[in-house]
C-alpha cells in the first residue's frame, strides 16, 4: 500500500508541478518546498526545536499566542515557523520575536520530508487544525518527533472523506501523542476517526487568545485618514469576503443607502490579489470605489466604497466601523474569524455557513452575533442596526464581553506541549507505536 500511495503521489506531483510553480499563492520558495535550505539553516539558539505549521496567513496567527505561551512556559524553547502560502509565510516574518526561523512547508514527498526532518530538527512537531500529510506525519513519528495536532478540527460532513483517506494511508491519528481539539464536538469525531481517547484533549482555540483587544489609536488614526471618508460618515465593513459574496453585498450597500446616504462600505477580501476583481464590481455599480493602497488625491471625490488590499489592518478597520459582516458565510467556504471584530466591540453579522467555525457561532451567536440565512434578512437587520446606534454599541459591548471570557487555550497548550519536551524525546529514537 505505501508503495502505491507513493507512486500515486509523485504521479500526482509530476502533473501538478506547472500549477504548483506558476500559482501565485504557491510559486515562491520553490527550493525550502523541496526541503532544500542554506548551510547552516536555521542559525537558531540552542534548545528544543518545536516546529509549527499553519498552511495560510490565518492559521499562523492562531499559532502565535501558542508560540508566545510556550516561550514563557519554556524559556529555551526554539519555535520555527512553516507555511504554504506566500501570505502565511509574510504573516510568520512579521511576527518579531515569536518565531526563531521561517521557511516554506515541503511537499509531502519522501525526500522533501526528510530533508526538513534533518534540517530542521525539532523534538514537536505542532500541526494546525487538519493539516494531515501522510508522509510527513509517518517519517516524523519514525524519527522520534513527537505529533501534536493543534485547535483539531474535524467537519462532520468531511468523515466519510477522512476515513477513505485512513485506509488508503493508514489512521494518521494514531500517530499523535496529543490531539489538542477545539471543542467536544470536535473532539468526539476525532475519536470516531480512530484517535486514541486518552490522547483527545479539549483545550479550546487559540484563536481567541490572538485576538486584538486594544487597537492602539495611532493606527486607528492612521488607517480612517488613508480611508478619507467623512468624518460624520458610518462605516460597514465587510471582512474576509469570497468569490460569490461581494457582488451582493455591494447590491445591499446601494439599497441600504437610499435611506442612509452618510453610509460607507469597506470590503477587505480574503484574498488581496482578488482586490481588482471587486473593484471591478463595485464601478460596475456606479460607485466611487478606491483601493486602500492607492492613497487618496484632493482632486478626485471622495470614495463610497474602499477595498483593504493591504495586510495586517482588518482589526484596525474592524475597530472604525459601525457595523461588520464576516465573509466565507454566504458562500460553502466555511465561514472565516467572526471574534476578530467582537473583540473590538462591534456587533457581528454572518451568514448560513460557518461550520469551520462553530465554536465561535456558539460563543456569539445571541451575544453579539448574529446570523442572517440570505442576502435580504442581511439588509432587512442592517437597516434596523443602522437606526438603533444605542442598541448597536450594546451588542458590541456583549460581543467583546463574549470574547474575553473564553481566551486561555494558548496557555493550556503550551504547558502540554512542554510537557513532551520535558520528555526528553530527541530526533533518531523511535518506540513501538511509530510503525
Amino acid at each position: 500500500m505505501r508503495l502505491l500511495r507513493l507512486a500515486l503521489t509523485y504521479l500526482a506531483f509530476a502533473l501538478g508541478l506547472p500549477f504548483l510553480v506558476s500559482h501565485p499563492k504557491l510559486r515562491k520558495g520553490f527550493w525550502p518546498r523541496l526541503g532544500v535550505h542554506p548551510q547552516g539553516w536555521p542559525a537558531v539558539a540552542a534548545g528544543p526545536r518545536v516546529w509549527m505549521h499553519g498552511a495560510s496567513a490565518g492559521d499562523v496567527l492562531a499559532l502565535v499566542p501558542l508560540a508566545k505561551q510556550l516561550k514563557i512556559v519554556r524559556p529555551e524553547a526554539v519555535a520555527i515557523a512553516t507555511t504554504i502560502t506566500n501570505s502565511g509565510r509574510a504573516m510568520a516574518e512579521r511576527q518579531v520575536g515569536t518565531f526563531a526561523a521561517v521557511t516554506y512547508w515541503p511537499w509531502d514527498l519522501p525526500g522533501a520530508v526528510r530533508r526538513t526532518l534533518q534540517c530542521l530538527q525539532p523534538q514537536v512537531l505542532v500541526l494546525e487544525y487538519t493539516e494531515l500529510w501522510p508522509e510527513l506525519i509517518i517519517a516524523a513519528r519514525r524519527a522520534g518527533v513527537r505529533l501534536v495536532l493543534h485547535n483539531g478540527r474535524f467537519s462532520a460532513d468531511r468523515e466519510d472523506s477522512y476515513r477513505r483517506m485512513f485506509w488508503f494511508t493508514g489512521n494518521l491519528l494514531a500517530h499523535f501523542d496529543l490531539l489538542l481539539m477545539r471543542d467536544e464536538f470536535e473532539a468526539e469525531r476525532a475519536r470516531r476517526l480512530g484517535a486514541p481517547p486518552e490522547r483527545v484533549v479539549i483545550t479550546g482555540n487559540t484563536k481567541f487568545d490572538n485576538l486584538n483587544l486594544n487597537v492602539p489609536q495611532a493606527k486607528r488614526d492612521d488607517l480612517a485618514a488613508a480611508l478619507a471618508f467623512p468624518s460624520d460618515a458610518t462605516v460597514w465593513v465587510a471582512g474576509s469576503t469570497h468569490e460569490g459574496e461581494e457582488d451582493d453585498l455591494l447590491a445591499t450597500f446601494v439599497e441600504l443607502r437610499r435611506a442612509r446616504p452618510d453610509l460607507r462600505l469597506v470590503i477587505a477580501p480574503r484574498y488581496t490579489e482578488r482586490a481588482e476583481r471587486v473593484f471591478a464590481l463595485a464601478e460596475k455599480r456606479g460607485l466611487r470605489v478606491r483601493l486602500r493602497s492607492r492613497p487618496a488625491t484632493a482632486v478626485e471625490p471622495p470614495a463610497e466604497v474602499v477595498l483593504l488590499d493591504t495586510i495586517g489592518e482588518l482589526s484596525a478597520c474592524y475597530s472604525l466601523a459601525a457595523l461588520v459582516f464576516v465573509g466565507g458565510s454566504f458562500v460553502t467556504r466555511g465561514g472565516q474569524n467572526i471574534l476578530e471584530p467582537a473583540a473590538c466591540g462591534k456587533p457581528v453579522l454572518f451568514g448560513p455557513h460557518m461550520e469551520n467555525f462553530s465554536d465561535a457561532v456558539q460563543v456569539l451567536l445571541g451575544r453579539g452575533g448574529i446570523q442572517v440565512a440570505t442576502g435580504e434578512q442581511l439588509r432587512r437587520v442592517m437597516a434596523d442596526l443602522l437606526e438603533r446606534g444605542r442598541y448597536r454599541e450594546e451588542l458590541g459591548a456583549i460581543a467583546r464581553e463574549q470574547v474575553t471570557a473564553v481566551r486561555g487555550a494558548a496557555r493550556r497548550n503550551a504547558e502540554l506541549i512542554a510537557g513532551l519536551l520535558d520528555q526528553g524525546r530527541t530526533l533518531g529514537r523511535t518506540d513501538g507505536d511509530a510503525q
